[in-house]
């Protein structure tokens, strides 16, 4: 049996010895979200256990999500099966018989949690003194250059306004981003061409941290940041100098466990 609520770390109760001959899958509770499509980006909570000894062997709610690609090569086939035809908000539970390598020699309990990889938040009007954001059908953000001078100042314009945890400056987030020439609209950086979300301290970036604290998780916020402005150690010499238009979809953001 799983209990716990949706975000928060599953609890589980069997009788152990477990003795498992073949994969038993179950939906602890349907997502309403958009369906899971091969190929696809996957992001995903996890907790697994030893089903011999009821122990934790692995779990990802003290750190930040997973993301992966809809695919057997990415999953393995067990984990893809489980995931095949559900959707983003899903809770799932896996147990496994146990594998041939020495380290899964034991049955695996494993509770998965689909997380969103867009923000599907409300609309926020549009600021016209902003570009235009266009998206695709996968979420991907392109956008249209107003064609005026770029604002001196940084910029913060909602989207999306999503209903979820407020993010803090202290926090780790995980984000699907792209960053555009304020002038040409064309694309300097983005996690949708990397195909995956990127986790991080919001501290490492202080223009994004300027930007995105105080606003919710599953949002989708412009930021408009001019080159005066510290988009921390690691960003590529690329951006340098220039203003940029970040179009950043808030997935998923909290503290992480000391230790983790």
């Amino acid at each position: 049996m799983v209990t716990g609520d949706a975000g928060d770390t599953p609890t589980l109760t069997y009788v152990a010895p477990l003795v498992v001959d073949h994969a038993y899958r179950q939906t602890v509770w349907p997502g309403t979200g958009p369906a899971l499509v091969d190929g696809g980006p996957v992001l995903l909570r996890y907790w697994i256990e030893n089903g011999t000894t009821a122990s934790l062997v692995s779990e990802n709610y003290s750190t930040v999500p997973q993301p992966q690609t809809m695919s057997v090569s990415d999953l393995g086939t067990d984990l893809y099966q489980t995931l095949k035809g559900q959707r983003v908000g899903a809770r799932l539970l896996q147990v496994t018989p146990p594998g041939t390598e020495p380290d899964q020699a034991y049955p695996a309990v494993t509770v998965v949690d689909v997380m969103p990889t867009r923000a599907s938040g409300t609309a926020v009007a549009r600021n016209a003194a902003m570009p235009k954001v266009t998206l695709a059908a996968d979420g991907a953000p392109s956008i249209t250059p107003t064609g005026k001078a770029a604002p001196t100042q940084l910029q913060v314009q909602a989207l999306l306004r999503g209903v979820g945890r407020q993010v803090e400056a202290t926090d780790m987030v995980t984000l699907q981003y792209t960053a555009f020439r304020w002038d040409t609209g064309e694309s300097v950086d983005s996690t949708w061409e990397r195909g995956e979300p990127s986790s991080f301290a919001l501290s490492d970036v202080p223009a994004l941290s300027q930007g995105l604290v105080e606003q919710t998780t599953n949002s989708q916020v412009m930021v408009v940041v001019p080159p005066s402005y510290d988009l921390g150690a690691t960003a590529s010499q690329v951006l340098a100098g220039q203003t940029l238009v970040f179009v950043v979809d808030i997935l998923w953001s909290g503290p992480v466990s000391p230790g983790s």
